[in-house]
């Protein structure tokens, strides 16, 4: 067995070995305690809060240290490493609770966070752009994108940005190329913009802060992806959810208030938006009344919902088949009204257009068939019972 003293020599050298590839750092600046706030009121600094037996620490000493040559040799921001086993406290004012901890430090502004890729071509991409300078490796990034002919979601420029949303309601994403988040959340953004294309009172839009930082700073953008919601050119609110389809979708319904359908969509359903209507709109305080007698066809539904619209006109004319008759009621349920989140939930609701079918005030089955007129009159009068001639 190995003696104390012997015991304390292998943890010593252990110790050793794992700080040496800091040690072996000669072009980044190590700060301490003592000139950590002198060094980055004086210039830009880009740091990394270490611990000497971090693993990933190790793993990412070499490519710091090429990063701080360069950055030197390119007249970029100066690179620094702050070593935590030796000033606790200074990494603990700087809420570093994970390491390797990399920071931004420009000037007097807040500190930026990083949190993309460790690799020396996402540094040097990221510098340039809390710099403002223009980043000449996101070229590739870009081109992957969908061609703009083809695609809903408005991609903003300086030059269009302040017009672009002067008037109506935004969402627009903040981001930046080498941002990781951001390229997870792309598909998903490109998704939610389809979805509300036919809605022309909303705008799904994008930029990019590596190219337009100024627009960027003016709106307090401090990290990637920052989601606004954007009212007649002045910022409401920073969404801060769940980044799904569905959550996304949700907060577009509820920002605008139970979305209003464009003109070209009232015209697709005519007769729907008349007084006249055949259709019986239902909120949640008289649902259980309208559905305690015979049968009530429901359709759950968003405005902004490019299905619903092709169906309304449908719904209308199925509708008009049943005037006059006590026994069959043809309804509607807008679903981004606040008053009807809650039924739309209790009625599990989870897509749009969803159609039940209720009789005597018990949910029967939901339609899945073809959204024909003739198909949807056949399975209301299935329903309606043999005795019930219509």
């Amino acid at each position: 067995m190995l003696s104390t003293k012997s015991v304390l020599v292998v943890l010593v050298l252990a110790l050793l070995s794992l700080g040496s590839a800091h040690d072996e750092d000669t072009e980044s600046v190590q700060l301490t305690s003592d000139n950590f706030q002198s060094e980055i009121a004086e210039s830009n600094y880009f740091v990394m809060f270490f611990a000497p037996w971090c693993g990933h620490c190790k793993k990412l000493a070499p490519t710091w240290s090429k990063l701080a040559k360069n950055a030197k040799e390119n007249n970029l921001a100066k690179i620094g490493r702050v070593d935590c086993t030796i000033d606790g406290d200074l990494c603990s004012e700087q809420d570093v609770t994970g390491y390797p901890t990399l920071k931004f430090f420009n000037g007097n502004q807040e500190a930026v966070k990083y949190r993309g890729a460790r690799e020396l071509e996402a540094f040097e991409s990221f510098i340039r752009e809390q710099l403002g300078l223009e980043d000449e490796n996101n070229s590739e990034e870009s081109v992957a994108e969908p061609p703009k002919p083809v695609s809903p979601l408005v991609e903003l420029t300086e030059d269009t940005f302040a017009k672009h949303i002067s008037s109506g309601k935004h969402f627009v994403k903040f981001f930046a190329p080498w941002c990781g988040h951001c390229t997870k959340l792309a598909p998903t953004w490109e998704e939610l913009a389809k979805t509300l294309e036919h809605d022309k009172s909303i705008s799904i839009s994008k930029i990019d802060c590596t190219q337009y930082r100024p627009i960027c700073t003016d709106f307090e953008v401090k990290g990637y992806p920052t989601l606004l919601w954007i009212e007649d050119g002045k910022k409401i609110e920073k969404y801060s959810g769940p980044r799904t389809h569905a959550d996304l979708k949700e907060y577009v319904s509820k920002m605008a208030g139970g979305l209003q359908l464009d003109e070209a969509a009232e015209k697709v359903e005519g007769a729907e938006k008349d007084n006249t209507s055949a259709v019986v709109q239902i909120s949640e305080p008289e649902f259980l009344h309208v559905i305690e007698k015979g049968v009530t066809f429901v359709k759950f539904y968003a405005p902004w919902c490019g299905h619903c619209m092709r169906m309304a006109p449908t719904w209308e004319q199925l509708a008009e088949k049943f005037v006059g008759t006590d026994q069959v009621k043809i309804a509607k349920v807008d679903c981004t009204l606040e008053i009807n989140k809650d039924l739309c939930s209790e009625q599990e609701v989870n897509g749009f257009p969803t159609v039940f079918i209720y009789k005597n005030g018990e949910k029967l089955s939901e339609y899945n068939g073809n959204r024909s007129l003739e198909d949807l009159h056949d399975f209301v009068t299935k329903h309606v019972g043999a005795h019930d001639e219509l």
